[in-house]
């Protein structure tokens, strides 16, 4: 698989395109990482140095791709958290070029706004910029509960709740829905659940929460989820595989005692997803 990624880039840590590149090319898939900030660090430091690249700057390096002849050899275009409407529609222009000169690729984007107990964390009007235009335009997306919630227009506390969120989601376009972080009346205590909807059918994972919220899980989350959908062509392996691979890396920054996820120490669960969460047909 080739895999045209823009996103954020970080030089200490797993954010972004340095959270998702690594997964996805262990897994044996090409990678062009086109980043749109290079920071030292990711902010949830409170503290970072590097530049914000312009839209402008951004799409040059997308045109010199297509200046290579290839873009049509993409089989999907990977976009995280979009802080400024021209850069998504930056994005939204190279997910037309690729579409173009290949009908078969693929959008997968990760509609980065919030989350619960912390809010909405973009600037204002970016929210409703990827429900109103972004989202819409993708194949799969990959928002948290709180996201899901947001994009609906509604609060969900039950599982029948937030698939008929989903269903009003996926109706203004994207085929494929991934909910992470799924907490609802019927979750056990000590547990969370991960949720994916297609045309196919609804399927879902339980885990056990473990005390740890690190950055770049998300990313890391739909960069996998894209590939092991993309290869298998089948919704409930690829949720099986991506929460296997997101656990085991979790599991080893836990014990790790690190704010940043440990994706080396845990390749060999991302080469090889260990069976371990069966997929749950909800419908």
């Amino acid at each position: 698989m080739k895999i045209l990624s823009i996103q954020s880039s970080v030089a200490y840590g797993h954010v972004g395109n340095s959270a998702a590149a690594f997964p996805l090319q262990r897994l044996g898939h090409e990678v062009w990482p086109v980043v749109t900030v290079h920071f030292s660090n990711h902010t949830g430091y409170g503290a970072w140095r590097g530049p914000l690249l312009a839209p402008a700057d951004v799409a040059e390096v997308i045109a010199g791709i297509g200046d290579r002849g290839v873009l049509g050899t993409a089989d999907a275009v990977l976009s995280g958290y979009q802080g400024d409407p021209a850069m998504g529609a930056v994005i939204l222009d190279a997910v037309d070029k690729v579409k173009a000169a290949n009908p078969d690729a693929v959008y997968c984007c990760d509609p980065v706004m919030g989350d619960a107990g912390r809010g909405m964390f973009v600037r204002p009007g970016i929210p409703e910029y990827l429900r109103d235009t972004v989202v819409p335009r993708a194949d799969i997306i990959t928002p948290n509960h709180f996201e899901l919630d947001f994009l609906a227009g509604r609060a969900t506390n039950s599982l029948p709740e937030l698939l008929d969120a989903v269903d009003v989601v996926r109706e203004t376009g994207p085929r494929h829905v991934l909910v992470t972080s799924v907490l609802h009346g019927d979750v056990p205590v000590g547990s969370l659940e991960v949720v994916a909807v297609s045309d196919e059918g609804a399927w879902a994972v339980t885990t056990p929460l473990l005390p740890i919220s690190p950055n770049g899980g998300g990313d890391v989350t739909a960069a996998l989820y894209l590939a092991h959908l993309w290869t298998t062509g089948s919704p409930a392996t690829a949720l099986e595989r991506t929460i296997a691979s997101v656990f085991a890396v979790l599991e080893a920054t836990l014990a790790a005692g690190t704010r940043e996820i440990q994706l080396i120490a845990a390749q060999d669960a991302i080469a090889a997803p260990p069976a371990r969460f069966a997929a749950r047909r909800l419908r």
